[in-house]
């Protein structure tokens, strides 16, 4: 028969072994803490000499430009890009000296978790540089197309030139959360779909509604060297001086009355200049 274990003697080895392996993991939890706290110090200190530097050469105008954009003033916040910096900078070096404080713990797992996040925050800043500039991209080519739609006196414009905001706003957050390395197929994929399927009902819909306009706009561009005020014509019966053109009509003063035609007429009417 097989003698029993003397209990008295395990439990002995079982603590002896443990104090032995507290004892020698204390030296690893005071240097990890150590290290954090310079960490904390070193990071708090850079982070401030870069808000500093970045608010003193003007940095920051940057955000202001962000802050008008209308979207961004519905959200009431202030965007300011030296805090931003700043405090990511600051994430960024404490990360840092956090994975230097788990490989001195010796713990493998803490140590690629934190690795992980600190090879992330790169691709978190580069697409956030991506964001901002779509943004202001975005947030031109919307005034740009504002103004061409004023010009031609477009009565949808600000619909306009808001849809041109919107797409562009959406195609930059996809390419962002790309760069991030975030999957976004699926989001692509609907995105193209609504897009399509939005874009070819507009423009059959608008195409309808404003067919009369777009053909006055396309007649003064036929027109424009042609007619000038000041000129006598006479369009059928109509006789009279033109005391306006624009990009939609054409304005005759006929003896004490004025009379107005779409431009599309001066093409498919017979005009006689006097």
């Amino acid at each position: 028969m097989k003698q029993l274990p003397n209990i008295t003697e395990v439990l002995l080895n079982t603590f002896q072994t443990l104090i032995d392996q507290f004892v020698e993991f204390v030296p690893r939890i005071l240097g990890a803490i150590v290290i954090l706290l310079i960490g904390v110090g070193v990071a708090r200190i850079i982070a401030f000499i870069v808000r500093r530097v970045l608010a003193q050469v003007g940095f920051d105008k940057i955000g202001s430009r962000l802050n008008e954009i209308s979207i961004i003033k519905q959200l009431n916040t202030e965007i300011k890009l030296s805090d931003i910096v700043a405090k990511v900078l600051y994430y960024f070096i404490l990360l840092v000296f956090i994975t230097a404080s788990t490989e001195t713990l010796g713990v493998a797992a803490i140590t690629e978790m934190v690795s992980s996040l600190v090879n992330f925050i790169p691709k978190v800043i580069a697409a956030a540089i991506m964001l901002q500039v779509g943004v202001l991209l975005a947030d031109t080519l919307r005034g740009a197309v504002y103004n061409l739609c004023q010009s031609f006196n477009i009565s949808s414009a600000r619909l306009l030139s808001m849809i041109v905001f919107v797409f562009f706003l959406i195609i930059t957050i996809i390419s962002s959360l790309a760069q991030a390395g975030i999957n976004t197929e699926l989001l692509e994929s609907s995105f193209n779909l609504i897009i399509g399927g939005g874009i070819f009902a507009f423009a059959i819909g608008y195409g309808i509604a404003s067919r009369d306009v777009m053909a006055n706009i396309l007649s003064s561009f036929y027109s424009r060297n042609k007619y000038k005020e000041g000129q006598i014509i006479q369009i059928d019966e109509v006789k009279g001086e033109i005391i306006k053109v624009d990009s939609t009509s054409l304005t005759l003063r006929t003896g004490d009355t004025t009379t107005v035609f779409p431009l599309q007429v001066l093409q498919t009417k017979k005009v006689e200049i006097f």
